[in-house]
């Protein structure tokens, strides 16, 4: 098994199976047969590409060449022979699994889950797509769909390798280190230096406390030159994360910005130019110029309001590693409570007034004929994501839905908002440290000056909607959360008109039922803890290029200096 994260599947030879428009001559067909069955998939793929170049049109022939594809990085020349295969065979499910795992190294997850979804309604016993479907459900943030894809692989297959790593990381992401290992070691013990399986079972040595057993553990799969890219870093900010552990800052802070560095240039193609951060900054010209009157709320009709939307309903936001999962968990276990974690539900709003800076001066005057049909949009993207909001306080938490304070001020004036603050050092450090789903915004965090400038874009817009919206926001910081959880959890009860139950005391229980898919599943699992407050000063010396940044925000919230 090679240094990937999912098994292909086997390739089956049939070549009565479709009706291809030109099928390989039996002499040809015999001779890459004979490279399959012999597992000489170089060979097979590279006369399978003949053939193709020949002019024959068959799926195995279009997914071996595909194959060949792969492994020179031409990934979209193998997306482009495998739709071809599927067109030819559309129930073929080596075919629609391996078109999937290609999408899904283009990180076009969305897409690959439709074809896994379809692989596995043709071959339903087909652990390989099992396997694969779990990992796009995981890339998805869909974690507890993905733990039951790669249980149903297991099922089917006890020993697939791809399915015990996939689960052990999810696993390791709830904070439940040693069942994870115990699935990571087998994998190991199959297949040595598997790097999903290293980063779990060091995970686990760093929470039982044995830093120096993970950073030897990692810096050897780190020596490896197979790694993806993305293999890497990962690799790389958990050797941060250990060496942070022994209190070598320097040398973790190293190790964090390897892994940055790597991600930057990997992903600079996608999300380089134009940058999210440039776009936020553009928006802020535009609110200055608009004004905050633009956003004050307009109350709708009873005509106008959605009839299926809950009958209440809270946008929590701030800014990443702000506190705001933790908050969101802690409403979650409330039983009056929907919430739903970091999906995209405005979406079809964004594409309305964000697709450029200056539409939000169309946004501003935008009449409900335009909003109506968008915010129906919104809840049926609320629907599609499994939230049930009929009879609950729903809870729509997206950390970045900051930047998206215009569109909530006109979409939804009777909603209320949650703003969770933190110390802006401890947020960008946070963020510089942990590794999230790559995005626009996710690239923004990778240096230190774009984490910084990004933050500081978010609070701007924040403020210029202020004057609009200051009168159903609430501010949660997130120190006063963890030093008086009781106090401060229940003046939120209040201002979301909720009554206190001891059910939110205990959020930790449920953090490990529910699949979290930011950083801080593993943390939350936990339960309350200080120990991320003021982290910052321990980093003092390498925050220096964020802290100029920083510091108006510092002050404006009221933490101190030093």
């Amino acid at each position: 098994m090679a240094l990937t994260s999912w098994k292909t599947g086997p390739i089956k030879l049939s070549v009565g199976a479709t009706a291809p428009a030109a099928r390989p001559n039996a002499a040809a067909f015999a001779e890459i047969r004979a490279a399959v069955d012999a597992r000489n998939y170089d060979l097979a793929s590279q006369l399978a590409e003949r053939a193709v170049a020949a002019g024959v049109e068959h799926p195995v022939i279009f997914n071996l060449a595909a194959l060949k594809c792969e492994q020179e990085q031409r990934f979209d020349d193998a997306v482009a022979l495998l739709e071809r295969a599927v067109a030819l065979a559309p129930n073929d499910a080596a075919a629609r699994n391996a078109l999937g795992l290609t999408l899904n190294r283009l990180e076009r997850h969305a897409e690959a889950l439709a074809q896994f979804d379809r692989a596995v309604a043709a071959a339903p016993t087909f652990d390989g797509a099992h396997t694969a479907r779990g990992g796009a459900l995981e890339a998805l943030g869909r974690l507890t769909e993905a733990d039951a894809a790669f249980r149903r692989a297991l099922e089917l297959q006890p020993e697939s390798l791809g399915a015990m790593a996939g689960l052990a990381n999810l696993m390791s992401r709830r904070g439940a280190h040693a069942e994870a290992r115990g699935l990571a070691e087998r994998v190991l013990t199959a297949q040595p230096g598997f790097p999903d399986a290293v980063n779990v079972v060091a995970a686990a040595e760093l929470a039982a406390g044995d830093a120096p057993a993970a950073q030897a553990r990692l810096e050897a799969v780190i020596a490896d030159p197979r790694l993806t890219a993305q293999q890497l870093a990962i690799a790389q900010g958990l050797l941060g994360d250990t060496l942070d552990a022994q209190d070598r800052i320097a040398e973790a802070f190293t190790a964090y910005a390897a892994c940055n560095m790597g991600l930057w240039r990997a992903y600079a193609p996608s999300y380089g130019q134009p940058s999210a951060l440039a776009f936020a900054q553009q928006m802020i010209e535009r609110l200055d110029e608009i004004g905050p009157d633009a956003w004050r709320a307009q109350r709708r009709t009873e005509a106008e309001a959605a009839p299926d939307s809950a009958p209440g309903h809270v946008f929590l936001l701030g800014f990443p590693r702000s506190g705001t999962t933790l908050l969101e968990q802690v409403l979650a276990s409330h039983p009056a409570v929907e919430a739903l974690e970091e999906r995209e539900t405005l979406t079809d709003a964004m594409r309305a007034f964000l697709g450029a800076p200056d539409d939000l001066h169309r946004l501003a005057q935008a009449d409900e004929r335009e909003l109506a049909p968008l915010r129906a949009a919104y809840w049926e993207r609320v629907r599609a994501e499994g939230a049930e909001v009929a009879g609950k306080l729903f809870v729509d938490k997206h950390p970045l839905n900051t930047l998206k304070l215009p569109l909530i001020a006109r979409l939804f004036p009777d909603a209320k908002i949650l703003f969770a603050q933190r110390d802006p050092r401890d947020v960008v450090l946070s963020c510089y440290r942990r590794r999230f789903a790559m995005s626009g915004s996710a690239y923004q965090l990778l240096t230190l000056p774009g984490a910084a400038g990004y933050y500081d874009a978010a609070m701007r817009i924040a403020a210029l909607l202020e004057p609009a919206l200051g009168a159903r926001t609430h501010v949660v910081r997130h120190e006063a959360l963890i030093a008086d959880f009781d106090a401060v959890v229940g003046a939120v009860c209040q201002f979301l008109g909720l009554s206190w139950t001891d059910a939110m005391r205990g959020f930790a229980e449920r953090t490990r039922d529910r699949g979290i898919a930011t950083p801080s599943g593993a943390q939350l699992a936990g339960g309350l803890s200080a120990e991320g407050v003021g982290q910052w000063r321990r980093y003092h010396q390498q925050l220096a290029p964020a802290l100029p940044k920083l510091a108006p925000w510092v002050e404006r919230f009221g933490y101190e200096s030093q």
